[in-house]
Protein backbone atom coordinates (compact mmCIF):
# COMPACT_ATOMS: atom_id res chain seq x y z
CA UNK A 1 0.00 0.00 0.00
CA UNK A 2 1.37 3.30 -0.73
CA UNK A 3 -0.66 6.90 -0.72
CA UNK A 4 0.06 10.22 -1.66
CA UNK A 5 -0.79 13.44 0.43
CA UNK A 6 -1.55 16.86 -1.30
CA UNK A 7 1.42 18.90 -2.19
CA UNK A 8 0.19 22.24 -0.77
CA UNK A 9 3.39 23.60 0.70
CA UNK A 10 5.97 25.70 -1.31
CA UNK A 11 8.76 23.21 -2.62
CA UNK A 12 12.14 23.78 -2.05
CA UNK A 13 15.57 23.07 -3.82
CA UNK A 14 15.63 19.88 -3.31
CA UNK A 15 19.44 17.61 -2.53
CA UNK A 16 19.72 15.55 -6.22
CA UNK A 17 17.85 12.55 -5.64
CA UNK A 18 17.11 12.10 -2.11
CA UNK A 19 14.83 10.14 -0.95
CA UNK A 20 13.63 9.96 3.22
CA UNK A 21 11.89 6.88 4.91
CA UNK A 22 10.25 7.71 8.06
CA UNK A 23 10.05 4.92 10.55
CA UNK A 24 6.91 5.26 11.88
CA UNK A 25 5.59 1.49 12.23
CA UNK A 26 6.08 1.05 16.22
CA UNK A 27 3.29 0.66 18.58
CA UNK A 28 5.06 3.30 21.14
CA UNK A 29 3.16 2.09 24.06
CA UNK A 30 6.45 2.92 26.79
CA UNK A 31 5.39 6.67 25.84
CA UNK A 32 1.54 6.51 27.86
CA UNK A 33 0.32 8.00 24.92
CA UNK A 34 -3.77 7.02 23.87
CA UNK A 35 -2.36 6.34 20.32
CA UNK A 36 1.00 5.37 19.13
CA UNK A 37 3.43 8.10 19.99
CA UNK A 38 4.31 8.90 16.11
CA UNK A 39 0.96 10.08 16.13
CA UNK A 40 0.30 11.55 19.96
CA UNK A 41 0.75 15.52 19.50
CA UNK A 42 3.90 17.05 20.51
CA UNK A 43 4.26 20.71 20.78
CA UNK A 44 0.99 20.92 18.91
CA UNK A 45 1.50 19.10 16.47
CA UNK A 46 1.55 14.88 16.14
CA UNK A 47 4.97 14.08 16.43
CA UNK A 48 5.85 12.22 12.86
CA UNK A 49 4.54 15.62 11.49
CA UNK A 50 7.91 17.65 12.59
CA UNK A 51 10.38 15.69 10.92
CA UNK A 52 8.26 14.84 8.20
CA UNK A 53 8.01 18.76 7.28
CA UNK A 54 12.06 19.47 8.24
CA UNK A 55 12.57 17.06 5.49
CA UNK A 56 10.29 18.58 3.42
CA UNK A 57 11.71 21.91 3.96
CA UNK A 58 15.34 20.67 2.82
CA UNK A 59 13.65 19.75 -0.45
CA UNK A 60 13.77 15.72 0.01
CA UNK A 61 11.05 13.84 -1.89
CA UNK A 62 9.46 11.51 -1.42
CA UNK A 63 9.14 11.22 2.06
CA UNK A 64 8.17 7.73 2.58
CA UNK A 65 6.36 7.43 6.12
CA UNK A 66 6.11 3.34 7.43
CA UNK A 67 3.38 3.24 9.56
CA UNK A 68 1.78 0.24 10.88
CA UNK A 69 -1.36 -1.84 10.04
CA UNK A 70 -4.85 -0.18 10.13
CA UNK A 71 -2.97 3.45 10.62
CA UNK A 72 -3.51 4.51 7.13
CA UNK A 73 -6.37 7.26 8.02
CA UNK A 74 -4.71 8.73 11.52
CA UNK A 75 -0.92 8.83 9.92
CA UNK A 76 -3.14 10.70 6.69
CA UNK A 77 -4.10 13.42 8.69
CA UNK A 78 -1.08 13.69 10.64
CA UNK A 79 0.93 14.90 7.39
CA UNK A 80 -1.98 16.18 5.60
CA UNK A 81 -0.19 18.86 3.37
CA UNK A 82 3.20 17.98 3.46
CA UNK A 83 4.58 17.70 -0.37
CA UNK A 84 6.11 14.37 -1.10
CA UNK A 85 4.72 12.35 1.16
CA UNK A 86 3.94 8.68 0.80
CA UNK A 87 2.76 6.20 3.17
CA UNK A 88 3.29 2.77 3.05
CA UNK A 89 2.81 -0.80 5.80
CA UNK A 90 5.80 -1.56 8.21
CA UNK A 91 6.90 -5.21 8.84
CA UNK A 92 7.14 -6.55 12.29
CA UNK A 93 10.79 -5.02 13.62
CA UNK A 94 12.58 -1.73 12.57
CA UNK A 95 14.91 -3.84 10.44
CA UNK A 96 11.62 -5.14 8.29
CA UNK A 97 10.03 -2.21 8.12
CA UNK A 98 13.24 0.02 6.09
CA UNK A 99 14.00 -3.08 4.09
CA UNK A 100 9.91 -2.34 3.15
CA UNK A 101 10.37 1.47 2.57
CA UNK A 102 13.27 0.67 0.39
CA UNK A 103 11.71 -1.64 -2.05
CA UNK A 104 9.07 0.95 -2.55
CA UNK A 105 11.34 3.52 -3.14
CA UNK A 106 13.30 1.50 -5.88
CA UNK A 107 11.40 2.58 -8.80
CA UNK A 108 11.95 6.21 -8.39
CA UNK A 109 15.47 5.14 -8.57
CA UNK A 110 17.15 8.05 -5.54
CA UNK A 111 20.48 8.27 -5.07
CA UNK A 112 20.46 8.75 -1.69
CA UNK A 113 18.44 8.12 0.71
CA UNK A 114 18.06 9.51 4.66
CA UNK A 115 16.68 7.10 7.05
CA UNK A 116 15.01 8.68 10.82
CA UNK A 117 13.22 7.69 13.38
CA UNK A 118 9.68 9.33 13.80
CA UNK A 119 10.07 9.38 17.20
CA UNK A 120 12.89 12.11 16.76
CA UNK A 121 10.65 15.20 16.01
CA UNK A 122 13.38 18.03 15.72
CA UNK A 123 15.40 17.38 12.88
CA UNK A 124 17.51 20.52 12.25
CA UNK A 125 18.63 21.72 8.96
CA UNK A 126 22.20 21.69 9.59
CA UNK A 127 22.44 17.85 10.66
CA UNK A 128 20.79 17.27 7.66
CA UNK A 129 23.62 19.26 5.27
CA UNK A 130 26.21 17.75 6.95
CA UNK A 131 25.47 14.48 6.19
CA UNK A 132 24.89 15.11 2.88
CA UNK A 133 28.03 16.84 2.58
CA UNK A 134 29.39 13.57 3.85
CA UNK A 135 28.26 11.22 1.43
CA UNK A 136 29.89 13.03 -1.26
CA UNK A 137 32.49 11.31 -0.14
CA UNK A 138 31.25 8.00 1.61
CA UNK A 139 29.10 5.36 1.35
CA UNK A 140 27.08 6.20 4.63
CA UNK A 141 27.09 9.37 7.25
CA UNK A 142 25.47 9.05 10.44
CA UNK A 143 25.28 11.80 13.48
CA UNK A 144 26.53 11.44 16.75
CA UNK A 145 27.31 12.91 19.81
CA UNK A 146 30.32 12.75 22.13
CA UNK A 147 29.62 10.86 26.05
CA UNK A 148 30.08 13.26 28.58
CA UNK A 149 29.09 10.99 31.21
CA UNK A 150 31.55 8.30 33.03
CA UNK A 151 30.80 4.42 31.69
CA UNK A 152 30.67 1.22 33.64
CA UNK A 153 29.63 -2.39 32.59
CA UNK A 154 27.64 -3.84 34.39
CA UNK A 155 27.72 -7.46 35.81
CA UNK A 156 25.59 -9.72 37.15
CA UNK A 157 25.16 -9.91 41.33
CA UNK A 158 23.19 -11.99 43.38
CA UNK A 159 20.63 -8.85 44.54
CA UNK A 160 22.29 -6.28 42.23
CA UNK A 161 23.97 -5.85 39.15
CA UNK A 162 27.14 -5.06 39.96
CA UNK A 163 29.96 -2.25 38.68
CA UNK A 164 32.17 -3.87 36.25
CA UNK A 165 35.12 -2.39 34.25
CA UNK A 166 35.20 1.31 33.30
CA UNK A 167 34.45 1.99 29.42
CA UNK A 168 36.36 4.41 27.75
CA UNK A 169 33.88 7.12 26.99
CA UNK A 170 36.42 8.91 24.83
CA UNK A 171 36.18 5.93 21.87
CA UNK A 172 32.35 6.10 22.31
CA UNK A 173 29.64 7.93 20.49
CA UNK A 174 25.91 8.39 20.63
CA UNK A 175 24.27 7.62 17.70
CA UNK A 176 21.47 9.30 16.29
CA UNK A 177 18.83 9.24 12.99
CA UNK A 178 18.52 10.58 10.46
CA UNK A 179 21.01 8.06 8.84
CA UNK A 180 22.43 8.73 5.33
CA UNK A 181 23.40 6.02 2.75
CA UNK A 182 24.08 5.93 -1.04
CA UNK A 183 20.71 4.66 -1.77
CA UNK A 184 21.78 1.16 -4.39
CA UNK A 185 23.93 0.05 -1.53
CA UNK A 186 21.89 0.08 1.15
CA UNK A 187 19.26 -1.44 -0.31
CA UNK A 188 21.70 -4.10 -1.28
CA UNK A 189 22.96 -4.58 2.52
CA UNK A 190 19.10 -4.84 3.43
CA UNK A 191 18.34 -7.58 0.53
CA UNK A 192 21.94 -9.56 2.52
CA UNK A 193 21.00 -9.79 5.91
CA UNK A 194 20.39 -13.31 6.60
CA UNK A 195 20.47 -13.25 10.63
CA UNK A 196 17.13 -12.18 12.76
CA UNK A 197 16.04 -8.95 11.82
CA UNK A 198 17.03 -7.33 15.12
CA UNK A 199 18.85 -4.72 14.29
CA UNK A 200 19.24 -1.18 15.96
CA UNK A 201 19.57 0.86 13.72
CA UNK A 202 20.86 0.65 10.02
CA UNK A 203 24.22 1.84 10.44
CA UNK A 204 24.77 -1.72 11.94
CA UNK A 205 22.96 -3.23 8.77
CA UNK A 206 25.60 -1.20 6.65
CA UNK A 207 28.40 -2.33 8.46
CA UNK A 208 27.70 -5.74 8.54
CA UNK A 209 28.00 -5.46 4.59
CA UNK A 210 31.35 -3.96 4.88
CA UNK A 211 30.11 -0.06 4.17
CA UNK A 212 32.40 2.76 5.52
CA UNK A 213 30.50 4.77 7.60
CA UNK A 214 31.41 8.26 8.49
CA UNK A 215 30.63 10.00 11.91
CA UNK A 216 28.98 13.86 11.40
CA UNK A 217 28.13 15.81 14.39
CA UNK A 218 24.66 15.59 15.41
CA UNK A 219 22.48 17.71 17.49
CA UNK A 220 21.17 17.51 20.96
CA UNK A 221 17.86 18.04 19.86
CA UNK A 222 17.89 15.37 18.17
CA UNK A 223 16.61 13.60 21.46
CA UNK A 224 14.15 10.64 20.75
CA UNK A 225 10.94 10.35 22.64
CA UNK A 226 10.33 7.69 24.78
CA UNK A 227 8.37 7.71 28.05
CA UNK A 228 5.84 9.48 29.23
CA UNK A 229 8.03 12.36 31.02
CA UNK A 230 9.27 13.19 27.36
CA UNK A 231 5.46 13.88 26.73
CA UNK A 232 4.97 16.05 29.81
CA UNK A 233 7.95 18.54 29.31
CA UNK A 234 6.42 19.22 26.04
CA UNK A 235 3.60 21.30 27.28
CA UNK A 236 4.44 24.81 28.59
CA UNK A 237 4.86 24.51 32.83
CA UNK A 238 2.12 27.74 32.54
CA UNK A 239 -0.78 28.77 30.20
CA UNK A 240 -2.99 31.87 30.84
CA UNK A 241 -6.17 33.15 28.94
CA UNK A 242 -8.35 36.16 28.75
CA UNK A 243 -11.92 36.34 28.56
CA UNK A 244 -14.48 39.19 28.01
CA UNK A 245 -18.52 39.40 27.64
CA UNK A 246 -21.12 41.57 27.63
CA UNK A 247 -25.10 41.19 28.15
CA UNK A 248 -27.54 43.68 28.06
CA UNK A 249 -29.86 44.32 31.12
CA UNK A 250 -33.40 44.17 30.55
CA UNK A 251 -36.68 43.82 32.63
CA UNK A 252 -38.41 40.99 33.48
CA UNK A 253 -35.06 38.53 33.36
CA UNK A 254 -33.33 36.38 35.74
CA UNK A 255 -29.75 37.65 37.41
CA UNK A 256 -27.16 35.34 37.00
CA UNK A 257 -23.62 36.37 38.01
CA UNK A 258 -21.04 33.84 38.65
CA UNK A 259 -23.40 30.92 38.87
CA UNK A 260 -25.21 32.82 41.62
CA UNK A 261 -29.13 34.37 41.04
CA UNK A 262 -29.22 37.88 42.33
CA UNK A 263 -32.66 39.56 43.31
CA UNK A 264 -32.64 43.13 41.07
CA UNK A 265 -34.87 45.64 38.98
CA UNK A 266 -33.15 43.97 35.65
CA UNK A 267 -31.70 40.74 34.68
CA UNK A 268 -29.27 40.11 31.88
CA UNK A 269 -30.73 39.28 28.06
CA UNK A 270 -29.01 36.19 26.06
CA UNK A 271 -30.12 32.97 24.19
CA UNK A 272 -28.84 31.34 27.98
CA UNK A 273 -29.09 32.08 30.90
CA UNK A 274 -26.69 35.06 30.17
CA UNK A 275 -24.32 34.65 33.06
CA UNK A 276 -21.60 37.36 32.00
CA UNK A 277 -18.93 36.23 34.53
CA UNK A 278 -19.11 32.82 33.69
CA UNK A 279 -18.87 33.01 30.21
CA UNK A 280 -15.95 35.44 30.42
CA UNK A 281 -14.11 32.81 32.62
CA UNK A 282 -15.19 30.16 29.72
CA UNK A 283 -13.46 32.15 26.96
CA UNK A 284 -10.43 32.80 29.41
CA UNK A 285 -10.16 28.50 29.74
CA UNK A 286 -10.54 28.15 26.38
CA UNK A 287 -8.27 30.93 25.31
CA UNK A 288 -5.68 29.15 27.56
CA UNK A 289 -5.90 25.65 25.91
CA UNK A 290 -6.08 27.05 22.37
CA UNK A 291 -10.13 25.23 22.24
CA UNK A 292 -11.71 28.51 20.74
CA UNK A 293 -14.16 30.71 21.77
CA UNK A 294 -17.42 30.15 23.98
CA UNK A 295 -19.65 30.52 20.82
CA UNK A 296 -17.62 27.34 19.04
CA UNK A 297 -18.69 25.21 21.70
CA UNK A 298 -22.48 26.61 22.52
CA UNK A 299 -23.26 28.54 19.58
CA UNK A 300 -26.39 30.86 20.06
CA UNK A 301 -27.91 29.92 16.69
CA UNK A 302 -28.52 26.32 18.20
CA UNK A 303 -31.75 25.91 20.59
CA UNK A 304 -30.81 23.48 22.70
CA UNK A 305 -28.92 26.37 24.78
CA UNK A 306 -31.75 28.87 25.06
CA UNK A 307 -31.96 29.60 28.31
CA UNK A 308 -29.29 26.82 29.51
CA UNK A 309 -27.42 26.89 32.78
CA UNK A 310 -24.10 28.63 32.25
CA UNK A 311 -22.48 26.15 34.64
CA UNK A 312 -22.55 23.60 31.90
CA UNK A 313 -20.54 25.80 29.80
CA UNK A 314 -17.84 26.23 32.41
CA UNK A 315 -17.71 22.63 33.35
CA UNK A 316 -17.32 21.74 29.52
CA UNK A 317 -14.30 24.18 29.70
CA UNK A 318 -12.58 22.64 32.52
CA UNK A 319 -13.14 19.55 31.35
CA UNK A 320 -11.19 20.15 28.12
CA UNK A 321 -8.61 22.12 30.67
CA UNK A 322 -7.68 19.06 32.57
CA UNK A 323 -7.80 16.78 29.06
CA UNK A 324 -5.05 19.07 27.79
CA UNK A 325 -2.92 18.25 30.69
CA UNK A 326 -3.60 21.40 33.00
CA UNK A 327 -5.15 22.24 35.92
CA UNK A 328 -6.57 25.59 37.24
CA UNK A 329 -3.27 27.86 39.12
CA UNK A 330 -5.52 30.76 39.60
CA UNK A 331 -8.86 32.73 38.15
CA UNK A 332 -9.74 36.31 38.49
CA UNK A 333 -13.18 37.76 36.92
CA UNK A 334 -13.85 41.24 37.21
CA UNK A 335 -17.44 42.46 37.19
CA UNK A 336 -18.59 45.91 35.44
CA UNK A 337 -21.28 47.27 36.68
CA UNK A 338 -23.15 50.29 38.16
CA UNK A 339 -25.60 47.53 40.29
CA UNK A 340 -26.48 45.68 41.76
CA UNK A 341 -23.34 45.66 44.20
CA UNK A 342 -21.64 42.39 43.84
CA UNK A 343 -19.62 42.79 47.54
CA UNK A 344 -22.93 40.91 49.21
CA UNK A 345 -22.20 38.31 47.42
CA UNK A 346 -18.68 38.08 46.55
CA UNK A 347 -18.16 34.89 48.41
CA UNK A 348 -20.77 33.09 47.51
CA UNK A 349 -19.86 33.89 43.75
CA UNK A 350 -15.98 32.29 44.73
CA UNK A 351 -17.51 29.18 46.18
CA UNK A 352 -19.90 28.34 43.37
CA UNK A 353 -17.20 28.79 40.56
CA UNK A 354 -15.26 26.81 42.25
CA UNK A 355 -17.14 23.75 42.64
CA UNK A 356 -18.07 24.26 39.19
CA UNK A 357 -14.67 24.20 38.07
CA UNK A 358 -13.71 21.63 40.89
CA UNK A 359 -11.07 23.54 42.73
CA UNK A 360 -10.07 25.22 45.77
CA UNK A 361 -11.64 28.80 46.40
CA UNK A 362 -8.39 30.00 47.72
CA UNK A 363 -7.61 29.90 43.93
CA UNK A 364 -10.83 32.12 42.90
CA UNK A 365 -11.20 35.64 42.65
CA UNK A 366 -14.26 37.89 41.90
CA UNK A 367 -14.47 41.87 42.29
CA UNK A 368 -16.47 44.50 40.96
CA UNK A 369 -15.65 47.93 39.88
CA UNK A 370 -17.57 50.98 38.19
CA UNK A 371 -16.93 53.20 35.47
CA UNK A 372 -17.90 56.45 37.49
CA UNK A 373 -21.29 56.55 35.24
CA UNK A 374 -19.58 56.45 31.82
CA UNK A 375 -20.92 54.10 29.05
CA UNK A 376 -23.19 51.53 28.52
CA UNK A 377 -22.53 50.34 32.26
CA UNK A 378 -22.32 53.71 33.76
CA UNK A 379 -26.09 53.62 31.80
CA UNK A 380 -27.25 50.61 33.69
CA UNK A 381 -27.42 49.59 30.07
CA UNK A 382 -25.88 46.12 30.40
CA UNK A 383 -22.88 44.87 32.50
CA UNK A 384 -19.65 43.68 31.45
CA UNK A 385 -16.81 41.08 32.40
CA UNK A 386 -12.96 40.59 32.00
CA UNK A 387 -11.42 37.22 33.14
CA UNK A 388 -8.44 36.25 33.22
CA UNK A 389 -6.96 32.87 34.56
CA UNK A 390 -3.86 31.15 34.37
CA UNK A 391 -3.34 26.97 34.30
CA UNK A 392 -0.06 24.81 35.83
CA UNK A 393 0.53 21.95 34.03
CA UNK A 394 -0.61 18.49 35.87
Amino acid sequence: MSQDLSETLPRPAEHPRTAAIVVAAGKGLRAGQPVPKQFALWRGKPVVRHSAEALARAGVSPILVVIPQGAEEIAAEALAGIPGVQLANGGETRQESVRLGLEVLVSGHPDRVLIHDAARPILPGPVIDRLMDALAVHEAAIPVLTVVDSLAHAEPGEVWQMMGAPARREDLRRVQTPQAFRFPEILAAHRAWDGPTTAGDDAQVAQASGMGIALVEGDEALHKLTYAADFAGALPPIRVGTGYDVHRLEEGEELWLCGVKIAHTHGLSGHSDADVAIHALVDALLGAVGKGDIGQHFPPSDPQWKGAASDRFLAHAAKLVAEAGYALGNADVTIICEAPKIGPHREAMRSRLAEILGADPSLVSVKATTTEKLGFTGRAEGIACQAAVSLVRI
